[in-house]
């Protein structure tokens, strides 16, 4: 067959500063591919046979005209294998020999003569831009980038992995209704940003009480420094953050100390450094015959390229993407990002966007039945903010919906009254039966910090101030969370929120690096927030009654309270979260002697509770002392 010489091949750039498809100009191009059935075995990604000597390396590429398996075990060659067509033109696989299986082989597909992209089921990727970055004490002997010898993402192949032998095979996982979630990015808890150096603050997390870790996205994403949520290569971890038996060491170690391991999972989207939206692009968006993407994003809050998840080859991607990481990491549950997003239905504003999308609900319900089919127990977390009606059936469903409470509450920690009625923490509201199924919050890393907008807008009256007064905000927090987690049902706090972190979230950019504030712990008033977070996540998890479904409460004004009634006790959270004093009158339901968590008491001779509560002032009472 003639050579065919590329004089000129023009790349135009991706519109998200991700990295182009690669492409090169004067290689020889494939030679003829043939015809032939995947052999018995063979999957999406790489097979080792022959104890580890040999590979059949598969590609999932329709409508492609041919496609070779380059890398060093053939010297980067385009030409000495070519990769075998399935008979219904959808997979190109070959058989490559030869192999050491202790040895790491970098490798890439050669597509069509013109365009080099990295397995999209590799667990392993070298970077030539941004892996010089990554420190030997985070990565120790990452492998060197074959320089000269290809560009772009490369994949990486080894038979004989180490392997990680876990230790606690017996970690139960806490109930939905008492899960206390931490959420965290490793970029930004410790100096050294990696799993080893995240372990070692466990001590920290267990002294506060959380019982489950929400790990905010660690597959490959574009660049290093970063939220995660440019996501490229979905089974393999970010070097950046360490290995991948460190995270399952991080992972083992958080059960070991009765600490389920949530991962934020992004599947609404991925971005231009991705092969599959390489394989099928126009140099500006999908085209139209790609077998995963839209060409057009459907929602207005997408940002890189939109999954189409009505395709039937991105429901099996993302269904292997889920059964991966549940398998190998054993990992307790996903948090799905943009939730919302996984939807063929047109919208140009969120008013369209969240209105009862029959397809969605289709779509996650698939999704949750899979999961569920592999690990019954398994915790489903959607970041969804549909109308109540769509989540109120993804709920009964099982699946638990983020609940954002951070305006209202954040006015109330202001002492701005107005709009401070965070009453959207409570399920019936929602219309759901069951607390179970929403994750309230007052921050994630998506809201502006609690304490930064106290100290910043805080409201103040003759002595009483809480703009840029600290003590007095980190106060303000206290008596927030005092309420939060008085709310029935799982609850999620934001890294460092526990100290009152009050550094804004535009800081050095929305997803720039943040200063990591350990010196936070030190401070008297800062300690002091971290144990009373600590009292009321121990509250919640030691006494039944804070996921009591007999609940009445008035959150509207400035004293605002919380009663919880089960058959042998009765709690009243109540607090003045005006600048000034107010008086409380509350309807106990009963007179006597009630117990206040702070360890006093005091006798009401009728039902009802009068008093007049300082600003701020706030307590927690039970009839029977709690746990």
């Amino acid at each position: 067959m003639k050579k065919i010489i590329y004089l000129l091949l023009l790349v135009t750039a991706f519109n998200t500063a991700c990295k182009k498809a690669l492409t090169d100009a004067g290689l020889e191009p494939t030679p003829t591919n043939q015809t032939a059935a995947l052999p018995a075995g063979a999957k999406d990604g790489v097979v080792f046979i022959n104890n580890g000597t040999s590979a059949i390396v598969s590609l999932y590429a329709p409508n492609k005209k041919s496609v070779a398996l380059i890398g060093e075990f053939n010297d980067w060659s385009t030409t000495t294998l070519p990769m075998k067509n399935t008979p219904d033109g959808n997979y190109w696989w070959v058989q490559v020999d030869n192999l050491n299986p202790t040895t790491e082989y970098a490798y890439q597909f050669y597509v069509d003569g013109n365009l080099k992209v990295a397995d999209p089921y590799c667990e392993k990727v070298l970077d030539p831009d941004n892996d010089k970055y990554i420190t030997a004490a985070t990565y120790p002997n990452l492998k060197v980038y074959p320089t000269g010898k290809t560009t772009g993402i490369v994949s990486v192949m080894q038979a004989n992995q180490q392997l990680y032998t876990w230790k606690n095979a017996s970690f139960t996982r806490p109930a939905k209704d008492n899960l206390v979630i931490y959420e965290l990015l490793i970029r930004d808890f410790t100096a050294d940003h990696n799993y080893a150096s995240t372990l070692a603050k466990l001590d920290y997390l267990t002294g506060l009480g959380i019982n489950a870790i929400e790990l905010m996205p660690v597959n490959e994403f574009e660049g290093n420094l970063s939220w995660g949520y440019n996501p490229s290569f979905y089974f393999a971890p970010d070097k950046y953050y360490g290995t991948k038996t460190a995270l399952q060491n991080f992972i083992d170690e958080c059960h070991g100390r009765g600490i389920a391991v949530i991962l934020d999972m992004v599947l609404n989207h991925s971005f231009g450094q991705s092969p599959m939206v390489q394989l099928y692009f126009d140099g500006s968006k999908p085209t139209a015959n790609s077998p995963w993407f839209n060409v057009d994003a459907k929602h207005p809050f997408n940002v890189g390229y939109d999954f189409n998840h009505e395709s039937q080859a991105t429901k099996k991607f993302s269904k292997d993407v889920m059964k991966f990481w549940m398998q190998q990491y054993k990992i307790d549950g996903f948090r799905f990002d943009l939730s919302k997003g996984f939807t063929q239905k047109a919208s140009t504003d969120d008013a369209q966007f969240r209105l009862y999308d029959a397809g969605r609900i289709a779509i996650w319900k698939d999704y949750n039945g899979y999961i569920k089919s592999l690990d019954p127990n398994f915790y489903v977390i959607l970041e969804h903010f549909t109308e109540e009606s769509e989540e109120k059936v993804l709920a009964d469903d099982g699946m638990m919906l983020w609940n954002n409470l951070n305006r209202d509450m954040n006015e109330a920690t202001m002492g701005w009254l107005g709009g401070s009625n965070f009453q959207w923490g409570f399920y019936a509201n929602h219309g759901f039966t069951k607390s179970d199924g929403l994750v309230t919050y007052g921050e994630s890393h998506d809201e502006e910090r609690l304490n930064y907008k106290n100290i910043t807008y805080g409201n103040a009256s003759g002595n009483y101030t809480i703009i840029g007064n600290l003590a007095t905000s980190l106060k303000r927090e206290e008596l927030a969370a005092a309420f939060l987690f008085s709310i029935p049902g799982p609850k999620m706090i934001w890294q460092f929120g526990e100290l009152g972190y009050d550094i804004s979230i535009d800081f050095n950019g929305r997803t720039g690096e943040k200063p990591i504030k350990w010196d936070y712990y030190t401070d008297a008033n800062r300690k002091a927030l971290y144990d009373a977070y600590a009292k009321f996540i121990r509250l919640k998890k030691n006494n039944s009654i804070f996921n009591s479904t007999n609940s009445s409460y008035n959150l509207v004004g400035g004293i605002k309270y919380i009663k919880l009634t089960e058959v042998a006790n009765t709690v009243v959270v109540l607090g003045n979260f005006d600048v000034v004093s107010q008086v409380a009158n509350i309807d106990f339901g009963s007179s006597g002697t009630w117990i206040d968590a702070d360890g006093s008491s005091i006798n009401l001779l009728s039902n009802s509770y009068n008093k007049t509560l300082a600003p701020g002032e706030y307590h927690i009472f039970s009839k029977t002392a709690l746990k």
